[in-house]
């Protein structure tokens, strides 16, 4: 057979012979004729088969395809605006690799058997799409922090203390010992930003968290950055900049798999341009009460609907700051001139996406983070080496964290994060 292209190159050849490879996406046949749909990683495109003009064999072999059986064809490509993508391949030549079983993913089957057939599901054209996009957000991630100056740095996954709360940690049997998996990279990159000055990293991420709802994952990737003399008032511009510049190279790059997921481009064209305001946890509350006639008690933590509402009163994502201090974790350093609010800050989407980023300065005062782990019931001499961070040229810095699938499922549209990674891990899912 002449040179493989793959679909897309067939296409944008637009007419002429093409040899192409793949897979079976959809088949029908008649006494003269079989249509096939054929996929690979980059497109489908529609194929026909004319008993008449091709070998007893070759139509044999035709009669036999089922969804998902793998082939080679040669083939002479032309514009049809009747066909699925525009093109037609009339098939000269055919050399089946091999002849699937019958595929179980029909039409209409539950999310739960999608999952349990998340091996087979992978390669429908939704989870194509969202990997892709998936792809370009981790490669937009890495690009936006080289281009700025950070270095990639790399944590342990083995991490002896909690950070985000011990009753999300995963235990891990160490030897004879036993370590916790990684809830964030950030102690060691508090640690790693004052060797290095502007830091960040994409890693696995792990949180025990009992919840079955369509926002939480107990395995997912953080994408994560720790800066040396940056405020908070920098940080949260720092976090705004870098999520408009990965829905720029979404839009750059994916406008065919957003309009296969659905997803309404005009408005991610919208958040890649808006601004988006800055606003505090007391603004917030008064928001709500004002507009929404929603009285929250003052600290109290925002739910997701109380979220929304915030997101879809400015039309673009949102960061809210200073949030109650006794709500937050030890390290977030109260406003000096307010202390019972912290400096810290979540990043809300819209479309009921909400938190998808969240950071803060952090404390530089042993004393104060020594007596929030007591209250924590916390052995503060767990974190010894941390403390030592604030003995030795100690200076303010900042960091956050981007829940990537989180990130994914927002630009996708997504109805459940569990699509917005490969092979999903919940409380009740560790397989396949």
């Amino acid at each position: 057979m002449a040179k493989f292209l793959t679909v897309k190159e067939a296409m944008k050849k637009g007419k002429g012979k093409v040899a192409l490879r793949g897979w079976v996406w959809r088949e029908r046949k008649s006494n003269a004729y079989a249509f096939i749909v054929l996929r690979d990683h980059t497109d489908v495109i529609q194929c026909v088969i004319e008993k008449d003009k091709v070998s007893k064999k070759i139509w044999e072999d035709t009669e036999k395809l089922s969804i998902e059986s793998s082939l080679e064809l040669e083939g002479t490509i032309k514009e049809d605006k009747r066909a699925p993508t525009g093109y037609e391949v009339h098939i000269d030549k055919l050399n089946v690799i091999q002849f699937a079983e019958r595929f179980p993913i029909v039409k209409d089957q539950s999310p739960e058997f999608l999952l349990d057939n998340r091996h087979l599901w992978i390669r429908s054209r939704k989870m194509v799409a969202i990997l892709k996009i998936r792809s370009t957000i981790l490669g937009a991630i890495h690009q936006f922090f080289r281009d700025r100056g950070y270095i990639e740095f790399s944590p342990p996954i083995f991490q002896p203390t909690q950070s985000e709360g011990g009753a999300t940690l995963f235990k891990v049997k160490y030897f004879n010992d036993i370590t916790y998996l990684s809830q964030t990279w950030q102690f060691y990159a508090e640690a790693a930003c004052f060797a290095l000055g502007k830091i960040y990293d994409v890693s696995p991420t792990f949180r025990a968290e009992k919840s079955k709802t369509s926002r939480h994952l107990t395995e997912f990737w953080m994408a994560e950055m720790e800066a040396a003399w940056m405020k908070l008032e920098e940080v949260t511009e720092i976090a705004k900049e870098e999520i408009r510049f990965i829905i720029k190279e979404v839009l750059k790059k994916h406008k065919e798999e957003l309009k296969i997921l659905k997803r309404d481009i005009k408005l991610l064209e919208h958040y890649a341009k808006a601004k988006y305001p800055t606003i505090t946890y007391d603004e917030a509350l008064k928001i709500l009460k004002e507009k929404y006639k929603m009285k929250i008690p003052w600290g109290k933590d925002l739910r997701t609907i109380e979220e929304d509402k915030i997101t879809k009163h400015f039309n673009a994502p949102v960061v809210v700051t200073h949030y109650p201090t006794e709500t937050m974790a030890f390290y977030k350093p109260p406003e000096p001139k307010k202390p019972e609010v912290a400096r810290c800050f979540d990043m809300l989407a819209p479309e009921g996406y909400v938190e998808i980023v969240g950071g803060s300065e952090r404390s530089l005062d042993i004393k104060y983070m020594t007596k929030r782990l007591k209250a924590m019931g916390e052995d503060p001499k767990n974190y010894s080496w941390y403390f030592d961070l604030r003995k030795f040229g100690s200076v303010i810095h900042s960091g956050y964290g981007v829940g990537v699938e989180r990130v994914v499922a927002w630009i996708c549209g997504l109805d459940n994060i569990k699509d917005a990674i490969p092979f999903p891990r919940t409380m009740l899912r560790k397989s396949p």
